[in-house]
């Protein structure tokens, strides 16, 4: 009776497994010492991230927390999350070199900057909704107060919607990445593309209404550059099937 059982066939699947726990072990690693580092200066890292917030509050009105544990474990919450965004870069370095091996050549072209690309795009969209958006909603919704309401919010629930917000504007920024994608992988076309342009910008406002606080302004600080980029995505598709077609 034969034996079926083929080790030489098994190694390659084991030796991907080792692999890929070892990278993912070095990206608990990376994240844990930048972690360390983060938490020792969390509280500083939640003020500046309530800034925002604080400069658009009234006059002696202060944020609260509502929980007993919430100080100690908002600003620690806060200092992990930080540490991930900032280990982004090693994170998709991890994942370049374990999935480089398998690719051919012209995949390695397009995969690469693509990759590079969408980090830079998502700490551009975070970026956007700090430094542009934060100031513009907190005061309009600072200011939309009735009388006699004091603006006090939880510390707690502010983490959680500004870092909604970030991962809204971050993903969204990362439309040009998607068009690209989608044009690349054949499953349309540039000019497939133009002519659903109304449909896009009406699902782009849709998408907007969902992601954001339902006023209008914030609806369309989002809507709006997602639109721009969805026509930026268009122009570099249109780049790179000229360019293969010259090819």
């Amino acid at each position: 009776m034969t034996n079926q059982f083929d080790p030489h066939a098994e190694q390659p699947f084991i030796s991907h497994l080792i692999e890929l726990r070892d990278r993912l072990l070095r990206v608990v690693l990376c994240v844990l010492l930048v972690f360390i580092g983060t938490a020792f200066y969390a509280n500083e890292i939640y003020h500046y991230l309530a800034e925002p917030l604080l400069r658009h509050m009234p006059a002696n009105s202060t944020m609260i927390a509502i929980d007993v544990a919430s100080p100690f474990f908002t600003p620690i919450k806060l200092a992990l999350v930080v540490a991930i965004f900032v280990c982004v870069p090693y994170i998709l370095f991890q994942f370049w070199g374990f999935v480089a091996p398998g690719l051919y050549r012209h995949e390695k072209l397009m995969m690469l900057p693509l990759l590079l690309a969408s980090t830079v795009l998502f700490y551009a969209g975070a970026a956007f909704a700090y430094y542009v958006v934060f100031p513009l909603v907190f005061g309009y919704l600072t200011a939309a107060a009735p009388e006699g309401v004091a603006v006090m919010t939880d510390i707690s629930t502010y983490l959680d919607f500004v870092l909604t917000m970030f991962f809204a504007f971050g993903i969204s920024f990362e439309v040009p990445i998607f068009t690209i994608v989608l044009v690349l992988t054949g499953i349309t076309t540039p000019e497939s593309l133009a002519e659903k342009r109304p449909y896009v910008i009406v699902g782009v406002f849709v998408i907007a209404m969902f992601l954001t606080p339902p006023d209008a302004l914030s609806q369309t600080l989002l809507a709006v550059p997602m639109c721009l980029l969805f026509e930026s995505g268009l122009l570099f598709s249109r780049l790179f099937v000229g360019r293969k077609r010259e090819e």
